[in-house]
């Protein structure tokens, strides 16, 4: 991390606003949270303790001038958001204008952070990726823990690629679960945990299917690059899915060596696959 600009953290869920702390309080780097209410996990955010806001995602206008009072400069935005609907928003004026502006409705989730992105840009900030601030997280080739994806296997997951890659060209999802060649279920708005409890009771006898996780093709990689961990890898056994496929230098694996060892406990595969 070689930028020493205060970095501005909008929280989603997840343990990645934590770790993205941990890495500037490890660089020195000064930072701030500007944490979103009903999705950033509080226990999260205060054991970071870093300086934070929080707002609703419809407080637009009070979030840009908390960044501002805070002297931020660069911002990153991590973790899971539930896209909520216009009344669940609540929005105030600055906020109803940008979805005027957009067309809310007409936006897949992608083209949405897109929108957001050039928002904060017109404000002043400059917009980083998450790996740009985590690189130590992000997937390498290989195999990073659990048995060898055997030849069944390498099938799936390339069957899992050429979906996926389908899937995300029409900016509906990342991850596809693909077992014997038949794929038991897309990623749509649930989320991965939720898709691999839906395929496990969609599984069919005989040896177990695959997770594939990549980016969307075009995708701005400083938005929504996808992310597996420990709980990814535990969701996928009690599903009775054997491997995970993560697209090398396309996703983020959450601390490492707790993904390899709990991967080597489960006896499900870890791989980072290099797309042609």
């Amino acid at each position: 991390m070689a930028s020493k600009n205060k970095l501005g953290i909008i929280a989603g869920g997840g343990c990645l606003p934590g770790l993205i702390a941990a890495a500037c309080r490890a660089e020195g780097r000064p930072a701030h949270f500007l944490a979103l209410s009903g999705h950033a996990d509080p226990t999260v955010i205060s054991a970071a303790g870093l300086p934070t806001d929080w707002i609703r995602l419809g407080e637009a206008g009070s979030g840009f001038e908390s960044l501002r009072r805070a002297g931020v400069e660069e911002v990153v935005m991590v973790g899971p958001v539930r896209r909520p609907s216009l009344s669940e928003l609540a929005p105030d004026f600055r906020t109803a204008r940008f979805f005027a502006r957009i067309g809310l409705k007409a936006l897949g989730d992608d083209g949405l952070l897109r929108a957001v992105v050039a928002e904060l840009e017109s404000e002043g900030f400059r917009v980083v990726g998450i790996d740009q601030v985590l690189s130590s997280c992000l997937a390498s080739p290989g195999l990073y823990g659990g048995p060898a994806p055997d030849v069944q296997a390498e099938a799936d997951i390339a069957r899992g690629i050429e979906v996926a890659r389908a899937l995300g060209a029409v900016d509906v999802g990342q991850a596809v679960v693909v077992q014997q060649g038949i794929v038991l279920g897309v990623e749509a708005i649930e989320g991965t945990d939720r898709l691999l409890d839906r395929c496990g009771r969609l599984a069919r006898d005989g040896t177990g299917g695959v997770l594939v996780k990549l980016k969307k093709p075009g995708q701005d990689r400083r938005i929504d690059l996808p992310a597996i961990g420990t709980n990814t890898v535990a969701a996928a056994a009690a599903a009775g899915v054997r491997g995970i496929a993560v697209e090398a230098d396309g996703a983020l694996v959450l601390g490492r060596e707790a993904v390899a060892e709990e991967a080597r406990r489960l006896g499900v595969f870890v791989v980072g696959v290099t797309l042609s």
